[in-house]
């Protein structure tokens, strides 16, 4: 498959970056590792004008340790992102779910921001970052601006990133007890359904993902968690959920899928 023609750009610094997405407007988009993007745009399902690659910018990789959180750069790689001894210690649950994301080509090369930004209704990040109530740091010609987690996702390989806007760092709390895990049919894929879930103790945050457009969170099962009742708690994930059905799996297949991996990721989370 060959994508259309477009216009390439590499830009020097992050200013000269919103600054052509500016100057290109709705027709621009930003390159990061290209893993999402390019796949699409092959398929011609997304053909933009103007591609901004911003590999080449400085500042967007670094991964710190910021005292109640860790800030984690757009550039980052996956393969960064798990192999980081501050994420490790931080917060393990996004770490096991960077060493899980793709093969190894695809860690080396694929970005965290990226993927964030991409929105992807089947991919991991999106549900680890609503359940650990994570940020985006956006900036646009407007300056910065923090978007949270809840807010980021609003819809079918949508944000509320705006058009001018560039993702520089996403931002997660340090937490210990987390856990994700995802169905697929071959190691690499995508999952078909995922649970992220984050415990404090007798409270919890569960989010899925692949069961809606958007990752979405388990009210019902943070409801019925009391700390240790994970089959109980699991056993209402699927309320409120309507799926989509595919050659993948259909939507009752989602619904039971959200309720065994929920009590997976619970337990997984408080071992």
């Amino acid at each position: 498959m060959i994508p259309q023609a477009f216009e390439y750009e590499r830009p020097a610094s992050l200013a000269d970056a919103i600054g052509l997405l500016k100057q290109h407007g709705e027709g621009a988009r930003i390159l990061a590792g290209g893993h999402s993007l390019l796949p699409m745009m092959k398929l011609r399902l997304a053909a933009p004008a103007t591609l901004i690659d911003i590999s080449g910018v400085s500042g967007l990789n670094g991964i710190r340790d910021a005292g109640s959180y860790l800030a984690i750069g757009a550039l980052a790689t996956h393969r960064d992102v798990a192999e980081s001894d501050i994420v490790r210690g931080g917060c393990p649950v996004l770490a096991a779910t960077a060493a899980g994301v793709g093969d190894l080509q695809v860690r080396n090369r694929g970005t965290i921001g990226g993927s964030v930004a991409q929105a992807d209704p089947h991919a991991d990040y999106p549900a680890v970052l609503l359940a650990l109530e994570g940020e985006a740091i956006v900036e646009g010609p407007g300056g910065q601006r923090t978007i949270t987690a809840a807010d980021l996702f609003t819809g079918y390989l949508s944000t509320s990133v705006s058009d001018d806007e560039i993702v520089t760092e996403l931002r997660v709390p340090k937490v210990s007890q987390g856990a994700y895990v995802k169905f697929n049919r071959r190691k690499a894929d995508w999952a078909i359904v995922g649970v992220a879930a984050v415990l404090a103790g007798s409270s919890a945050r569960i989010a899925l993902t692949g069961v809606a457009p958007t990752p979405v969170r388990a009210a019902a099962a943070e409801a019925a968690w009391n700390g240790s009742n994970a089959a109980d708690a699991a056993s209402h994930a699927g309320e409120g959920l309507n799926p989509p059905s595919d050659t993948a799996a259909s939507g009752e297949y989602r619904v039971h899928l959200a309720r065994v991996l929920t009590q997976r990721a619970l337990e997984q989370a408080s071992a």
